[in-house]
């Protein structure tokens, strides 16, 4: 959802192309093509922008590839072309798609009122059991309408389109999924923004991702009162230290009141609907996946710090409601969106070798696009899955996610900062640390001021060297042990207080005397790092019900058990296991003031400490649900 995937949704990675090959691909593509744009009206007669590409060549008809985005279509103007040439959708151009890409409602230059995460909409639908209301109206009409209108009037279309977008424009093409128009023969949803309470870019697990959506909303939630071409203008920190500045604003109603006023409608809505209420279930689009007539290409990051969740989350909904769809997925070692704009070989200083967006590009994406549009190759048959597994840092394909050959072994802490597959069979045990928020425990290590894509692999040593941070590891690895598939936390629980997070990293320990070879260039010493693998947060009062939350008894052991995003990792031999625990995840995740009470709305005095423990002995032992993937 953030300012990267402003960009064109399908993006390519950025090669090191000279100036004259710039200019030669791009004098290819205004040579080949032509551009135009309408303004085409939906049912409810408000007009969406829409920028076509169409081939030169009349001799064929050609497929139909979409883009429907909040983030503009520009450059504006049918004499100014968008730069594809270093980018991904420089693929589609070159095999004559024709190109389209609409500016959503209420955004940018298209007429009517935005609303993020518009609602599905069962009553715009014609065959919809809760009867149909003429002209009613969702994203999914109006991707329905944009799309009739296109195949009734680009001559040279072949009648077969594709949705696809990454991120926000990732939620646009799951609602074109269920349109129903019949010339959507293809749709790929990739790292699509699909649950904001659950485990997607606002929330996770009921935790509020202060730095992220600050950033995102001062710009892009303020109101447009007019179509225009005009980007917001972004909010102007007045230090570089993200940590410094959310640590002095103190807390999220200061941030309301110093920055965002009343005028922010999706921050104040954000506010306002502090628990899994209706105004959340609205904007969850998976529960209406059902009967998905495309063919659904679910893609994504493995490392996407946004939009994890909802990128498997999206096609395990589509697996259980809609069978019949013909639904893969596709995860790579990626950031958010970093399939399209690198080339996928590392990520901060965890390398993962040559050529991985290539291979999804070559053997993943145009070969679906160009069997359903084009009724080329065979991807019909390809796999259900296809899983770049990290450590072992190769491509595997899987005839279901998660794969069959699955066995859930249990991880248990134990005393003396020890992780065992044996439980403890002590009659008592636990470890304790105090929760100050005044001190809260940083995500990473820099002193920056945007929030880094590289977190999600960063070392975490800063960390385990913190006393209200609880480190846990096995031995060396005697053999290879790859996960695949979800991570489970199940922790025995105490705390002083009403309420605290609990944040569970599971972390891959390097040998000591680990490097790269030398030609990688990487300068960071790699002996002993802690990469990290996943990390989650679950806020303590959310831990039976995200709807009715619920304080905690001082003192009394509770459990607190929730699910870590599905990982496709291999520890290898000689690596170490290891798992952290803490209770802030700072300025990431806002502080909990570890009081029971709307945080939205509390005051600097309502934060106080905490003292956590997290017990490891026989009748209490907290432990980790491990997914063995058995070759």
């Amino acid at each position: 959802m953030k300012t990267v995937v402003q960009i064109l949704a399908f993006i390519l990675p950025f090669n090191s192309l000279s100036a004259q090959e710039i200019n030669k691909d791009s004098a290819w593509i205004v040579n080949n093509y032509y551009k135009i744009e309408r303004k085409i009206s939906m049912r409810d007669g408000i007009k969406l922008f829409t920028s076509i590409y169409i081939p030169n060549d009349s001799s064929q008809k050609h497929p139909i590839m979409m883009t429907r985005t909040p983030y503009s279509c520009a450059p504006y103007g049918e004499n100014k072309f968008k730069s594809v040439w270093n980018s991904n959708t420089k693929r589609y151009f070159l095999q004559k798609y024709i190109i389209v890409i609409q500016d959503v409602r209420g955004r940018y230059m298209s007429e009517g009122e935005y609303e993020d995460i518009r609602p599905y909409n069962p009553k715009a639908h014609r065959n919809s059991p809760e009867g149909y209301l003429e002209g009613a109206i969702d994203e999914a009409t109006d991707t329905y309408d944009a799309i009739d209108w296109i195949v009734k009037n680009i001559a040279t279309n072949n009648g077969n389109v594709g949705v696809s977008g990454i991120s926000y424009p990732g939620f646009y093409s799951t609602m074109a999924a269920l349109s129903g128009h019949p010339a959507i023969k293809a749709v790929s949803p990739q790292a699509p923004v699909t649950d904001w309470f659950i485990g997607d870019d606002v929330h996770h697990n009921g935790s509020f991702f202060m730095m992220d959506n600050f950033h995102f909303d001062y710009s892009f939630g303020r109101p447009r009162p007019n179509p225009t071409t005009e980007k917001a203008k972004g909010f102007s920190y007045p230090v570089l230290d993200n940590y410094d500045f959310f640590l002095n604003e103190g807390t999220l109603k200061n941030l309301t009141k110093h920055h965002m006023g009343d005028t922010m409608k999706f921050w104040n809505e954000s506010m306002n609907h502090p628990n899994f209420d209706a105004f959340w279930k609205a904007r969850t689009v998976t529960y209406h996946l059902y009967n998905v007539q495309p063919a659904v290409l679910i893609v994504g990051g493995l490392f996407d710090a946004e939009d994890c969740w909802g990128t498997w989350n999206t096609y395990k909904k589509i697996e259980k409601q809609s069978p019949g769809t013909i639904n893969k997925i596709a995860m790579g070692p990626w950031y958010h969106g970093g399939w399209a704009w690198s080339d996928g070989s590392h990520l901060g200083n965890v390398q993962f070798g040559k050529g991985v967006s290539d291979y999804y590009y070559e053997n993943i994406e145009m070969p679906f696009f160009n069997y359903y549009l084009k009724n080329e190759g065979g991807i019909k048959n390809s796999a259900e899955a296809t899983i770049f597994i990290t450590g072992e840092n190769k491509w595997h394909q899987f005839s279901e996610w998660p794969p069959k050959k699955l066995e859930t072994k249990i991880l248990y802490l134990n005393e003396q900062s020890a992780l065992r597959f044996t439980k403890p069979i002590t009659s008592s045990g636990f470890e304790e640390y105090v929760s100050d928020p005044a001190k809260p425990v940083p995500y990473t290590e820099d002193v920056h001021l945007k929030r880094t894509s590289e977190y999600m692999t960063d070392d975490q040593r800063f960390a385990s060297r913190r006393p209200d941070v609880l480190v846990y590891k096995t031995e060396k690895l005697k053999e290879d042990m790859t996960l695949t598939g979800p991570v489970i936390a199940d922790l025995m629980v105490s705390i002083s207080t009403t309420d605290a997070d609990f944040i569970v990293k599971l972390i891959d320990v390097f040998p000591d005397d680990f490097k790269y070879p030398d030609s990688l260039h990487v300068k960071y010493p790699m002996g002993a790092y802690q990469m990290l693998v996943r990390g989650e947060v679950m806020r303590g009062k959310f831990r039976n019900s995200m709807e009715k939350p619920e304080p905690f008894t001082p003192d009394k052991i509770t459990e607190v058990k929730f699910e870590l995003p599905d990982i496709a990792h291999t520890f290898q031999k000689g690596h170490r296991i290891m798992i952290q625990i803490q209770s802030s995840w700072f300025p990431l995740v806002d502080r909990n003031p570890q009081q029971f009470l709307d945080i939205y709305k509390c005051d600097e005095k309502d934060f106080i400490r905490s003292t956590i423990k997290i017990y490891h002995h026989a009748q209490s032992a907290s432990c980790i649900l491990l997914p063995i993937f058995k070759k």
